[in-house]
């Protein structure tokens, strides 16, 4: 089991994915459907590729993963920007900051994961 205490990843993948799916009940409530579903997947699936970085079968699937989880993060940051920019639509300040918390630490692991391997 993945210890959620010592991985700052995990940890704030998982809570925002459950604040995301908290946020889609209530764009769903709202009868926004579209934009609810395709934010569901893509913010829950950075905390799911972030479970999978962590246990990788070799450098590069370890690489293609963050990577993964990286176009996730940028995908549900451009649902984000639709809800805040939307004149109906709901928007939780919240969760553009842990978002951007979030990219913070992916593009940090990918940035020292590409450098490594570029020195091997």
């Amino acid at each position: 089991m993945i210890n959620f205490e010592n991985n700052p990843l995990i940890e704030k993948t998982v809570q925002f994915s459950l604040d995301i799916i908290e946020f889609c009940e209530l764009l769903e409530e709202k009868r926004k459907f579209v934009i609810a579903k395709q934010l569901l997947r893509s913010g829950t699936s950075i905390g799911a590729n972030a479970f999978e970085v962590q246990n990788p079968h070799s450098k590069n699937d370890f690489v293609n993963k963050i990577k993964i989880a990286a176009k996730e993060l940028e995908e549900t940051k451009y649902w984000l920007y639709l809800c805040k920019h939307s004149k109906t639509y709901p928007f939780e300040e919240k969760l553009e900051i842990q978002i951007t918390e979030i990219g913070k630490i992916i593009y940090k692991i990918l940035s020292t994961s590409l450098n490594k391997n570029q020195s091997i």
